[in-house]
């Protein structure tokens, strides 16, 4: 009988496969040591790995670290990677989408600080606010006698906007 160098059943795939496979693993085994504990407590994990998780938080030498980082990989050959993915993958879009009203309200605000009273048309317009009260914002940072005066009030415009481009975005997914 002659051999073609396949192989039948569950080691069918190459070892470059089960190689990739199991970095997967270990990426995603990772990941879960980022989660703070209401998370990892949230996932359907197996005790021996959430210890492993947990104490991986705890380790602060590199290569003490890494070692843990492998072990947590190969306990997650046994898990299902499919649900902790799709709540990472979750996490990953609610920060993404924080990170980018933070950043739409930071434009907001420095626009309305170098470009004056067209931004501040603009500006209302775009998210609803007041355009008297929105000059008054700015005036306040521009007239501030002190640097903690003037990023005081710069902070206090930043959360308007920040606040109304999140009800804004709270609204639009409603």
């Amino acid at each position: 009988m002659k051999r073609s160098g396949k192989r039948d059943g569950p080691e069918a795939c190459s070892k470059s496969h089960r190689k990739r496979e199991s970095e997967s693993r270990q990426a995603l085994g990772e990941a879960l040591i980022d989660l703070g504990h209401g998370e990892l407590d949230a996932l359907d994990i197996p005790e021996r790995l959430r210890q492993a998780i947990q104490d991986a938080q705890n380790i602060r030498k590199h290569e003490a670290l890494r070692r843990q980082k492998q072990f947590i990989g190969r306990l997650m050959r046994d898990v299902d990677p499919e649900p902790i993915q799709e709540i990472l993958a979750r996490r990953d879009a609610v920060r993404n989408r924080d990170t980018r009203l933070f950043h739409a309200a930071e434009n907001w605000r420095r626009r309305l600080v170098e470009e004056g009273a067209s931004a501040v048309a603009e500006c209302a317009a775009a998210l609803g606010l007041d355009a008297e009260s929105l000059e008054g914002s700015v005036a306040d940072i521009r007239n501030a006698q002190t640097e903690p005066l003037r990023k005081t009030a710069s902070r206090a415009l930043f959360r308007t906007l920040h606040e109304r481009i999140v009800a804004r975005s709270a609204d639009a997914r409603s």
